[in-house]
Order: structure tokens, then C-alpha cells, then sequence
């Protein structure tokens, strides 16, 4: 029952004056989420047709058509059955068609609605041999061809393309199809869409096409790098094929032992408390013995003890020449490693001569070992060049083991996804509000430059002012909302060290002085934060960014003649307390918690006299909360000022370190040792 027929070549027939575009993946992914956000917003559709190139695509956006069916009329989903997908009539109607339709090759999603439609309608290009030189097998980069239009005429005829392609496989719904149809021929010719989002929607697209074409850039950079990384994404794409361990390790084993022709290389799972281990994965590049089905003694490997201690890799050139380095760093002769076979050691029963032991660890938990033997009277100085390779794969490695873990528990990590797309779509309302009044104020004063050329230069400046300023203000509030986005997920590496709480403060300061140089004149700013204070543990560029957003908001809201003072003293011996304090407006005694929500703002969105986001508290709580302390807010009333308390760990002594300094942030790049 399939059909060649194209939706685009048909539509583009049927309407000789269309001309289309090429879009790659990703901008197609924000145009139709675009789109579909529009219906979830509460604009009234009747229509909805989108068709998935194959299920797996539709499988990530189900929940999204499932919100969808409950603000449209008539819902019809498309795609090329995979596993369970199959023509059916539940809360929307789905059609199952032939992989070898042509439908297979296209992306469509079409909205109809009283006041409001839009479509997109795209055939996927197919890459050139010289494109396909030089992209990456990256799913982003496929590109399309294609019409996104608000055009109503445009819109009803791709919708009855796409309804007489349903009827072919769902003829069971032709009352319901001409239903629609007949709806569409007045729609053709009646309605118009209540909003113009087309000059930020071409902005978005050309933003994401000029991102594209960095990342392809990128990616002509690694095909020229050196034989190392090509080989590190070879082994990553390797081992990411797939989700089951075993085969993680049968690929890497292989690969890694290949590329650097050592006699033995072992990779095995294990934990900081085993003691055994058998072992399963094995590459042997010599004529020595196998250790597949061994049971490898760890609990009196000093190797092994070695690298869970110091969670590095160590290795050693000459087993029968070096001395041994136990854990308090005296020197004995080499011990044996483990149950004696024949009167032998395992370095002489499996003549291992050179040893080179890598863990594989995810956030300081060890998963695995990595292991390589140069055997016999083969001597191998380990060079950093193969000990940064070696290194490369275990985080690989690693990160594979901890998705093969994830993909187990898929049901809690749905439940997580659902949540997160929930606060997505509620910041998406609320962030769509807080864009739309800046860039309402930038149209206006560009369109009153461009069409008023004999404007008043005094006049002119205030629109150039009045634009810039409002672009600013959306500046800052993109760049408070990825922030609060990375804090929120997760994502955020934080790098704790000791530190004096009276740099970050001094830092501080100089940060909102200097942003409010030029601004009005400031309250008068007091520091009792004595240097004889201790250290404390904490991650000071995010301290110093907390500290300047309370003090930001602690001279927004209090008048030039007022007080604003930052003290700290010690809490309980565990940690440090600091107050900043203001003789502003002050906080309602109900209020005190809301002030930390998303967004919020103390005086409304539509009759503030203040500047700003509603994002610097929210920001300030996630920070502090990861960095293990507390912030909450005092006040008695309004105009009686406020008051913003917030703990840091104090630094636990260690004699034989030193404090750090905000001038020097560790590199982060992993230790090797020698033993």
C-alpha cells in the first residue's frame, strides 16, 4: 500500500510559486516545537497532522501529542512502524505506514486553527559524497529541504495532501477525514493567524544555522588531528554501539590492545572493596598464556590498592627491577601478587615484565580496571602520550557503563523526563512573556529609525538608548536562565578548595561597582568581614557570583542615602554565616520563601520600577545548596529593609595543604603515578 509520491514534490506542484529552503535537523526540532508550543499555550486548533520519519522519533515527543489531543479537535500522528506502533484510535488517531513510502523520507507537521495556522514540510537531502567526507555520522547535521509557512492557503493544502495520504491507510476514517476536509475549504479562505512570530522565528533559524555550520567546521578540525584522538573516536563509537557491558569490554579490549601491540590487555568490572575478580575480557597480542576464566587476586595487589587510593593510574616499567612502593611509601622487594601456582608468583607464572593499571571511574566511584601487560623480557617505558590514551578510553568506558546502568532503570529516568519537560514547557510560558516586551520596545524604536530619517538626533539617541538597553535586558535574562537551567540539571562540576571568605567578598564588591559605575549612585556599602575568619570549602567564582547578586539586589532596592552592610561570623563551629543586609523596601513576612521562585518579582511584571530577571535569588539558592549550605531570607515588613543569610562549609584543616587563591582554578586533568 505504500505510495512514492512526495508530500513536498506534490505540494510544490500544486503551488508552482513556492520556493523552498534547507534546514538542518536541529532547526526543524525548534520550528516544530515552536509550533507545537503554540497549541499548548491555549491557542485553539482544529487540525493537527504530524508525520515521524520512523518511530523511534515519534516514541520522544508521544507525551507531547498526548497534552495536544486535549486542546485540538482532530489529532493524526504518522510514522514508520519500528516495534509497537500500529494504526489505531485512541486519544489521537495513528497511522502506521510501509517504510518504503515516501513518507519515510519526509518530516511534516501542520496546525489548523480559527486563528492561527502553520506548517512544515520537508524531504530529507541526501549528502553528497564530498559532504559525507567531511560530516560526522551525527544525527544534527542531516539536512533538509523544505516550506515552513504561516501562509494559510499553503497550510490547508498540505493538510489535504497529508488527509488523502491517511485515507490510504485508514479508510475506516473518511467521515472524520471529510470532516476535516470540508472544514479546511472554508478555513482556505477565512481566518488569520493573531500573532507575527515570524521576525524572531527567522532569527532563531539563523542562529541555529550559523551554529550548524561552526559545528561542521569543528568537525574538518578533528579529521585532521593526530592518530590518537581519531583513534579515541573510533573506540567511543565503537563502544557506544551498544548497551550491553560485555560487549562494551569485547570491543574495547580489542581496540585498545591493537593500537598500542602490548602482550596482554584485560578490562573487568570490579569494585574498591572486591578482592577477586574473574576474568571474561582479554586481548592477547603474543604468544602468552590466557587469563580468560582466571580468578585474578586484587585484595593483595599493591597495584590495584595503589590506583583505589589515589583513583590514578599507576604502572610500573620492570617488575623484576623496581622497587615496590607500598601505600606509607616504604620500599620492600616485589611481593607476590597473589595465590602462589607451582611455587610461582602471577608476575612469573603470567611473565607479565611491564604493567600498566588505569581505573575506570564516574564521579570518584571505581567501576572497572583497565589493564596492560608488556610479558616476558619485553621492557616498555610507559610514555604519556599511551598513558593519556589509555586514560581517554576508561572515561569512555566508564560513561558507557553508567548509560548501560541508566538504560536498566529506564522507568524512573521516564518519570524524570516527564517532570523536567513539565517545568520546561511552564519556564517556555513564562520566558515567552519576559521576551516579548523588550523586543516589543526594539521593533518599535528600529522601525521609528527606519522610517523616520529627518528624526531629531537628540530623539534618535533616545531610541538607539532605549533599544540597546532592552536588549541588555533580554541578554541578561537568556544568560540567567541557562544558568539556572545547568544548576538545575545537574550538570554543574564543582571545583571545592579552601579559600578566605574575605577575597570573595572584596571581589564582590569591585564586580557591582563596577557594573553600577555609570548607573546611579549607589547606597553606602559597609564590610565587617574580619580576614582572621576561617577558610572555608567552597567553589569561589559561583561564592563570588551569589555574593554579587545579593549585594546587585540589596542596592536595587534601597535608596541612595540608605545602608547596605555584609558581615559573617562563625555558626556552630561547622560553618560560616554571612548577612547581607539592606534599609531598603523590604520583604512581607509571606513572602520570605516566594522570593527564591523562578521569575518572581516583588513589585509584578507589568508595574515594576526596578530592573531585572526574577531569576537572581533562585540562581543564589541552587548555588549555595550545592555547595552545602543554606540561604533564606529575613524581614520585618515593608520599608523596614531585609536581610539575606546564607552558610558555607568551613575548611576542615589539613596541615600539608596549603590555601588556594580565586587566582589559580585547578586544570582538572588526572594524576599518573609511578611505582
Amino acid at each position: 500500500m505504500s505510495n512514492s509520491t512526495s508530500i513536498l514534490e506534490a505540494l510544490l506542484q500544486a503551488l508552482p510559486d513556492l520556493r523552498t529552503q534547507i534546514y538542518f535537523k536541529s532547526s526543524l526540532t525548534a520550528l516544530s516545537h515552536a509550533m507545537e508550543d503554540q497549541i499548548l499555550a491555549g491557542v485553539n486548533s482544529t487540525l493537527v497532522i504530524a508525520s515521524f520519519q520512523r518511530e523511534r522519533f515519534y516514541r520522544q515527543e508521544a507525551h507531547r501529542y498526548l497534552r495536544i489531543s486535549e486542546r485540538a479537535d482532530q489529532v493524526y500522528v504518522l510514522a514508520a512502524p519500528e516495534t509497537d506502533f500500529a494504526s489505531r484510535t485512541e486519544d489521537y488517531e495513528t497511522i502506521a505506514f510501509e517504510p518504503t513510502d515516501a513518507l519515510a523520507q519526509e518530516w511534516h507537521l501542520v496546525v489548523v486553527g480559527p486563528r492561527y495556522a502553520a506548517c512544515l514540510v520537508c524531504k530529507e537531502r541526501q549528502a553528497t559524497s564530498e559532504e559525507s567526507a567531511i560530516q560526522p555520522a551525527a544525527d544534527q547535521s542531516r539536512r533538509f529541504e523544505g516550506i515552513w509557512t504561516f501562509d494559510r492557503r499553503i497550510v490547508c493544502k498540505a493538510a489535504e495532501l497529508l488527509l488523502d495520504r491517511i485515507l490510504l491507510y485508514r479508510p475506516e476514517l473518511a467521515d472524520k477525514v471529510g470532516k476535516a476536509k470540508a472544514e479546511l475549504s472554508t478555513k482556505t479562505r477565512t481566518g488569520f493567524n493573531n500573532l507575527d512570530p515570524e521576525p524572531f522565528a527567522e532569527r532563531l533559524v539563523t542562529y541555529l544555522q550559523a551554529g550548524q555550520y561552526k559545528l561542521i567546521k569543528a568537525y574538518r578540525s578533528i579529521t585532521a588531528q593526530e592518530r590518537k584522538e581519531r583513534l579515541v573516536n573510533s573506540i567511543t563509537a565503537a563502544i557506544r554501539r551498544s548497551l550491553d557491558p560485555n560487549e562494551i569490554f569485547k570491543i574495547a579490549v580489542q581496540e585498545l590492545g591493537q593500537a598500542l601491540r602490548v602482550c596482554r590487555c584485560l578490562i573487568y568490572r570490579c569494585k574498591e572493596t572486591d578482592t577477586h575478580v574473574t576474568i571474561q575480557h582479554e586481548y592477547l597480542g603474543a604468544a602468552v598464556e590466557s587469563l580468560v576464566g582466571q580468578e585474578w587476586n586484587l585484595g593483595s595487589n599493591p597495584l590495584f590498592q595503589a590506583v583505589v587510593q589515589r583513583q590514578e593510574a599507576v604502572f610500573v616499567d620492570d617488575t623484576q627491577a623496581t622497587p615496590w612502593l607500598l601505600n606509607d611509601g616504604s620500599e620492600v622487594s616485589p611481593p607476590s601478587l597473589g595465590d602462589r601456582s607451582n611455587g610461582a608468583s602471577p608476575i612469573q607464572r603470567w611473565q607479565i615484565q611491564s604493567w600498566l593499571m588505569v581505573p575506570v571511574i564516574h564521579q570518584s566511584r571505581l567501576l572497572g580496571i583497565v589493564e596492560l601487560h608488556n610479558c616476558r623480557a619485553t621492557l616498555h617505558e610507559w610514555t604519556e602520550a599511551e598513558l593519556s590514551l589509555v586514560e581517554a578510553i576508561a572515561t569512555q568506558i566508564g560513561v558507557a557503563l553508567i548509560q548501560a546502568e541508566a538504560y536498566a532503570n529506564l522507568e524512573d529516568l521516564n518519570q524524570q523526563l516527564e517532570a523536567l519537560d513539565r517545568t520546561r514547557s511552564n519556564l517556555i510560558a513564562i520566558t515567552g512573556h519576559e521576551l516579548r516586551t523588550p523586543l516589543s520596545t526594539i521593533q518599535v524604536c528600529l522601525e521609528s529609525l527606519a522610517s523616520e530619517p529627518d528624526m531629531p538626533a537628540e530623539l534618535r539617541q533616545v531610541m538607539l538608548q532605549s533599544a540597546l538597553s532592552d536588549a541588555e535586558r533580554m541578554r541578561k535574562l537568556i544568560q540567567d536562565f541557562l544558568t539556572l537551567s545547568e544548576l538545575e540539571s545537574g550538570r554543574v562540576k564543582w571545583h571545592l578548595e579552601p579559600l578566605p571568605l574575605r577575597e570573595c567578598v572584596d571581589l564582590a564588591l569591585s564586580s557591582v561597582r563596577a557594573r553600577q559605575l555609570h548607573n546611579n549612585r549607589l547606597p553606602e556599602i559597609t564590610t565587617q568581614v574580619s580576614p582572621e575568619l576561617p577558610l572555608v570549602q567552597t567553589d569561589g567564582e559561583w561564592l563570588v557570583e551569589v555574593l554579587s547578586k545579593l549585594l546587585d539586589n540589596a542596592c536595587k532596592f534601597t535608596d541612595p542615602d540608605g545602608r547596605v552592610t555584609i558581615e559573617a561570623h562563625e555558626n556552630g563551629g561547622q560553618m560560616l554565616e554571612v548577612t547581607v543586609s539592606d534599609t531598603g523596601r523590604g520583604i512581607e513576612p509571606n513572602r520570605l520563601e516566594v522570593v527564591f521562585d523562578r521569575f518572581y518579582q516583588e513589585e509584578g511584571a507589568l508595574r515594576r520600577t526596578t530592573g531585572g530577571t526574577g531569576l537572581g535569588l533562585a540562581i543564589c539558592r541552587q548555588i549555595i545548596n550545592g555547595l552545602g549550605g543554606r540561604i533564606w531570607a529575613e524581614s520585618n515588613g515593608k520599608d523596614q529593609g531585609s536581610r539575606f543569610h546564607l552558610t558555607i562549609p568551613i575548611f576542615q584543616n589539613e596541615p600539608s595543604r596549603p590555601p588556594a587563591t580565586l587566582a589559580k582554578k585547578p586544570k582538572g586533568k588526572a594524576a599518573k603515578s609511578q611505582v
